[in-house]
């Protein structure tokens, strides 16, 4: 019987993912104590880094973390 990748598998245990984005709203929102609407306009002001796929906007986590270090909110 085979055993899924989740399982272990062939190729060893599952490993994670690493987390490349954060959700616009409302992790990265939220993250910065602004509401769903500041977050937005935030991010169409440029204040937030964002990367748009279509409608949808993904905040880089490298760039995020970036510029949370540099308004010392880390």
């Amino acid at each position: 019987m085979k055993r899924s990748l989740e399982q272990g598998g062939q190729n060893g245990p599952a490993q994670e993912v690493p987390r490349l984005t954060y959700e616009l709203w409302p992790e990265a929102g939220q993250m910065l104590g602004l509401t769903r609407n500041a977050t937005y306009e935030a991010a169409k002001r440029g204040d937030i880094p964002v990367t748009r796929f279509g409608k949808l906007m993904k905040v880089p986590k490298a760039a995020f973390d970036r510029m949370l270090k540099e308004i010392g909110a880390i």
